[in-house]
């Protein structure tokens, strides 16, 4: 009798492991009646998808049919997205309409998100207000010590992210001020600085792309933005494909998968072929085992390993400069990309050879001695990259211990370094096989 009762215990246990690895359905919480029950009331029809937590992914979607190649994933009625058409026809409308020079798409958006926040129960769009995020972790959000921990390239990024975020909020403090008449409290305090930081990554982590047609209220800059409840919580995976767009018949957007999908499994979309650093810039997010995922070379790390007194050093740099070949150079899943190795064989040619520059930067073969002193440096510049990246990966570890409340932020510079790692190991053996090959 025990030895049944253990192992049916076992069976739970082990059912119990799989439910949680699958998700754990989160449909009965408050948050989620209450938004199934708004977007119902403007024409959503329920569908097969349930809110719910992943050990991975964190919050998504699952589905509790099987999904088959070309099935509808989810359509979202029109009335439900937020655009600046929702902002014009809200009590911000005739001050967005009479403020000159005209704001941007963006900022009408910013402005309605901070106000519909700061309305709290009075606001129509609390439902899905309370499902939004508190707080991301954009490069912009990051704490100074942890943006230090980026790759440079990604550092360089993040810096401009957070100038754009600043030079946006400084841009728009008088038109913040314009809108007193509607608020009792100071409109200084209710747009500062935080409010507007988190509705801007909330539009830029979350709006899905539907063109508008220009209005003269506006700002030239494209008005494509649309936030879409619901739909927003599925997450992102490079391994899938979907067909997404607004549909003009139906009046909603609609996705369309084109990859299967287990029953109780979690549904993906595909954000775009981007690689971890992309992610994480523009969603606060990386992923395991990203084809796409790149390390980046720098400038300054690919001129440290060139004798400085090669008298066509500085001809050599410009030419590289001119045809483009001193940014996005990286190392992938299958070694050296073509860009960095002709980068390096332009950087190698021999005096006598200098003159054959066009050709290397076609593809050709110059020379025995060109071919293998690029292999080297490229190996070299491979290993330099490794022990930088444990170095780094050595001083998450230390700031974990000692950093609690930055915890969530190191945990997620260290996922990307871990897998920049394993792209530069996988690199590294590629390199060693193709010099064995060569000597």
């Amino acid at each position: 009798m025990k030895k049944s009762r253990g192992r049916t215990g076992r069976k739970r246990r082990r059912k119990h492991l799989q439910s949680f690895m699958d998700g754990v359905n989160s449909s009965h919480k408050m948050e989620y009646i209450k938004l199934k029950k708004w977007l119902k009331d403007r024409g959503f029809e329920d569908t097969n998808l349930r809110p719910a937590q992943f050990w991975d992914t964190g919050r998504g979607l699952m589905t509790t049919k099987a999904l088959q190649a070309g099935d509808l994933i989810i359509s979202l009625p029109e009335k439900c997205l937020l655009t600046t058409g929702t902002v014009l026809s809200s009590c911000l409308g005739e001050y967005v309409m009479r403020w000159k020079p005209p704001v941007s798409p963006l900022i009408a958006l910013c402005t309605f998100l901070i106000a519909e926040k700061h309305a709290g129960e009075k606001s129509l769009w609390k439902p899905y207000l309370d499902v939004l995020p508190k707080t991301y972790t954009c490069p912009v959000c990051l704490e100074h010590d942890v943006v230090s921990l980026l790759p440079q390239p990604l550092r360089k990024k993040a810096q401009e992210q957070r100038m754009t975020v600043h030079e946006l909020y400084m841009s728009s403090k008088a038109f913040f001020s314009s809108l007193q008449p509607l608020f009792a409290e100071n409109t200084g305090t209710i747009f500062n600085y935080s409010a507007l930081e988190w509705a801007w990554c909330t539009i830029n982590t979350r709006t899905i792309y539907m063109k508008h047609s220009q209005r003269e209220c506006f700002s030239l800059e494209p008005d494509v933005y649309a936030l879409a409840p619901y739909l927003d919580l599925l997450n992102h995976s490079p391994n899938v494909q979907v067909k997404a767009a607004f549909n003009e018949q139906t009046r909603s957007y609609e996705i369309w998968t084109n990859s299967q999908c287990k029953k109780y499994e979690e549904v993906f979309i595909c954000y775009g072929p981007h690689d971890n650093q992309r992610l994480l810039l523009e969603y606060g997010f990386v992923t395991m085992n990203n084809p796409h995922s790149s390390v980046y070379v720098s400038s300054d790390t690919l001129l440290k390993y060139f004798p400085p007194l090669d008298k066509q050093r500085n001809a050599k740099i410009s030419i590289l400069k001119d045809h483009d070949f001193l940014e996005n150079l990286t190392f992938g899943w299958d070694g050296p990309s073509w860009r960095l190795l002709t980068a390096l064989k332009l950087l190698s040619l021999g005096a006598d050879e200098f003159t054959c520059w066009r050709r290397t930067l076609l593809g050709d073969v110059i020379s025995a001695r060109n071919e293998q002193q690029t292999l080297n440096i490229t190996a070299k510049i491979c290993h330099f990259l490794m022990e930088e990246t444990q170095h780094v990966l050595l001083q998450i570890s230390q700031l974990k211990r000692n950093k609690e409340n930055l915890k969530k932020q190191l945990a997620l510079v260290e996922a990307l370094r871990l897998e920049d790692l394993k792209i530069l190991q996988k690199s590294a053996e590629i390199l060693c096989d193709l010099n064995m090959a060569t000597t």
